[in-house]
């Protein structure tokens, strides 16, 4: 990552770093093959190395499809972003290499800076 500010700066005691946050918006019943697609997109960002990979789970939304996505006691079909952080290369890098699971999936890139203290 660039550093964008550096320790010992002035009125700056942590390092700032440039970096792209990919969100990547699923349901939790979305499949890759035989799997979770939450599963296979966190094991493949951490085969790339990637800096880091988190999933949050919702309690209700809904997508392009208009199909409201929910948690329920008999069936969980909440849902689910799946946030990756790193260079910008290294996500669209990422990106494309798991653009076959993405049909249909709603990814959003955002500019942020990390901060390392």
């Amino acid at each position: 990552m660039t550093p964008v500010s550096e320790a010992g700066e002035p009125g700056q005691p942590f390092v700032s770093e440039a970096a792209v946050r990919a969100t990547i918006l699923v349901s939790m019943q979305d499949r890759a093959r035989r799997h979770s697609l939450v599963v296979e997109l966190v094991l493949r960002a951490h085969r790339a190395h990637l800096a880091g990979a988190t999933v949050f789970e919702g309690r209700e939304g809904f997508g392009e499809s208009g199909r409201v996505h929910r948690t329920h006691t008999l069936s969980d079909d909440a849902p689910v972003s799946v946030v990756i952080i790193d260079r910008r290369e290294r996500i669209e890098q990422f990106l494309g290499d798991v653009a076959e699971l993405l049909e249909h999936v709603l990814v959003v890139l955002d500019d942020v800076d990390v901060v390392r203290i």
